[in-house]
């Protein structure tokens, strides 16, 4: 008997809209997509997933309180050196972030996690630099 192993599917380049989307409810099926479990030969070790261009990130929305309540922090590695910014901050300043974190969250924490996020591209504004990869344009 052989064992079936599936090679790594060919990658396509989506399209999304962020526009008036939740957060939380738009990085769950971005990291769906990134892994690749929306296909029918999805292996949990294989970076099979899509490559993502979001669009309009500066234009998502948080859901009840969050834009005030949630807070991101980073530590310098120096002794005080906790960094505290609110959501509303980081959406003004770095809006691109919020949503990069997000996808992180639900991405392994290995080698195969850091290359699959790589193949997300997330841009504040309707403009992007991927147009030579012709991608479509999907509804998540």
């Amino acid at each position: 008997m052989k064992t079936y192993f599936p090679q790594a599917p060919r990658s396509e380049w989506l399209l999304v809209d962020a526009k008036g989307q939740t957060v939380g409810r738009l990085a769950t099926r971005i990291a769906q997509v990134l892994r690749g479990k929306h296909k029918p030969d999805f292996t949990p070790h294989q970076a099979g997933g899509d490559f993502v261009i979001v669009l309009n990130a500066n234009k998502v929305v948080f859901s009840g309180d969050k834009l005030d309540s949630k807070v991101y922090t980073r530590y310098s590695g120096y002794q005080g050196g906790l960094k505290v910014t609110t959501a509303r901050e980081m959406l003004a300043k770095h809006p691109e972030r919020v949503l990069e974190r997000a996808v992180w969250g639900m991405l392994p924490k290995n080698r195969l996690g850091r290359k699959l996020f790589r193949r997300l591209k997330v841009y504040a504004g309707d403009n992007h630099p991927h147009v030579a990869q012709q991608p479509k344009a999907i509804a998540l």
